[in-house]
């Protein structure tokens, strides 16, 4: 059956608006890579990194969540900075600072100031990826809206997997002796070639009536955040001690206060940080309770295999990163198909890439349990392949939906929501899952352990699947 997928809220830019050109979406899209890869890039360096800085597992953990965190809690504040100051202007400065920051990553000579770093980093990631939605909302509309959204999908996807793998290969390679720190080092020269590229091909926009930034709702959301996310990203390494509770404790508070802050600001006719009113958009808010599931499911599968094939089956960093190869290059070539399927079947792609994901998730649990400890790239290559192509169908797909009904004013806010719930799952995923698989291992050991998490994660993909029944059946 064909179903057409009409402009929802898209009407043709106005004469002169600015329009981003092909080089323009391709730097944007490289913005857009960077952060993701640089979230997955250490997973397969952290036992490198360990052994040369003597850094404890709870240090460790800080380098991921640092990174975590700071993106997480400043991406909807860099929203609004870029609707109000420039998109443009906080793309550079944000590139600019993200290239700093990872020199200074690749240059950390210990553990702590590693952790600085990886800090900061997320800051200026938090500063450069919310611009790279609001510009495409902003500069276009209709069928080439869809495209450039597509693309943003599949590039968002790749980039996560991509980044487990390219991980590998640079410690392996270990580059003029760098090791571990050509994971960070390597974005130098890519941040370099995107300032170039921006300078020159990306227009300038910003909203049209732009609100001062609400300070009130930054802090508490923040506040809330980090309630959530630190005792859950470091509680297990550091034994849980009593201010991991009584953080998580807190947090329903924190919670309550920035609710109910927003709000207030809503009705007075202000634009808070996060607007309620921008929830009564169904398409929003059904697609942002979807990615919640599906951020954690993928974020926890990937921190949870390259510990089990690096500590348990023994593989090394490029063997650990290999081994997700079909995964990615699957994903990458089913997502360019994506736009014509969703053109023809509409939003049923997503529970049928779930299903599909659900079908991957499982032969990788069966082929752990019946080939520990020989797991790798051959007897992962089936789930994984088939996992990836049901991620691609989801994911794209339903950061679309997403944004479809976002108007042009709100693009920095409706994006900067949008990442920072893709974000704060991502944060989450490693947290559960993957402290639930660490917790597994002294008693059930490696393989059952992977296996237990494994089935959890594909009783994720079922509540995805689930929650995808839910969505609108049309898109923008």
């Amino acid at each position: 059956m064909h179903t057409e997928i009409p402009a929802r809220t898209s009407a043709p830019a106005p004469a002169g608006s600015p329009t981003l050109t092909g080089p323009g979406l391709f730097t944007v899209l490289l913005a857009a890579a960077l952060p993701l890869i640089d979230f997955f890039i250490v997973n397969v360096a952290l036992p490198t990194i360990g052994a040369d800085l003597s850094a404890s597992e709870a240090v460790l953990e800080l380098v991921v969540a640092g990174y975590g965190v700071a993106y997480a809690v400043l991406l909807v504040l860099g929203g609004r900075l870029g609707d109000l100051f420039g998109r443009r202007r906080l793309f550079l400065g944000g590139m600019a600072a993200f290239g700093v920051t990872s020199l200074a990553c690749g240059l950390a000579p210990d553990a702590w100031t590693l952790v600085a770093a990886r800090v900061a980093q997320g800051a200026s990631a938090a500063a450069m990826l919310p611009q790279v939605l609001a510009t495409i909302q902003a500069t276009t509309s209709g069928a080439r809206r869809a495209r450039a959204m597509g693309l943003y999908g599949a590039t968002a996807g790749l980039a996560m997997v991509a980044g487990q793998i390219l991980g590998g290969v640079l410690v392996a390679a270990d580059l003029a002796g760098t090791g571990w720190r050509a994971v960070f080092l390597v974005n130098v020269p890519v941040v370099v070639v995107g300032l170039v590229l921006a300078a020159r091909v990306l227009p300038e926009t910003r909203s049209a009536r732009p609100e001062p930034v609400d300070g009130p709702g930054t802090v508490l959301l923040a506040v809330s955040l980090l309630t959530l996310l630190a005792p859950l990203t470091e509680g297990r390494a550091a034994g849980w001690p009593l201010w991991t509770w009584l953080s998580l404790a807190a947090f329903p508070f924190a919670a309550a206060a920035f609710y109910a802050v927003e709000r207030r600001a809503d009705r007075r006719g202000r634009t808070p940080l996060v607007p309620p009113s921008l929830f009564a958009l169904v398409s929003l808010r059904r697609g942002l309770v979807l990615l919640v599931p599906f951020g954690i499911g993928f974020s926890g599968f990937m921190f949870v295999i390259a510990v089990a094939l690096q500590r348990g089956a023994g593989l090394g960093p490029v063997a650990a990163g290999l081994a997700l190869a079909p995964m990615a290059v699957v994903f990458f070539f089913v997502s360019l198909a994506g736009p014509r399927l969703v053109a023809r079947y509409g939003t049923r792609v997503v529970p049928a890439g779930a299903v599909l994901q659900g079908i991957g998730v499982a032969l990788m649990a069966w082929a752990a349990w019946h080939s520990w400890p020989d797991l790798g790239l051959v007897e992962l290559f089936p789930g994984a392949a088939v996992a990836g192509a049901g991620q691609a169908l989801q994911l794209p797909v339903v950061l679309r939906i997403v944004l479809s009904e976002v108007p042009a004013a709100r693009a920095g806010v409706g994006g900067g929501v949008m990442i920072t719930t893709q974000q704060s799952a991502l944060a989450l995923g490693v947290a559960t899952l993957g402290t639930l698989f660490l917790s597994l291992i002294p008693g059930l050991g490696m393989r059952d352990a992977l296996v237990t998490t494994l089935l959890v994660q594909l009783a994720g993909v079922v509540l995805t699947g689930l929650l995808s029944l839910r969505l609108p059946r049309t898109t923008s």
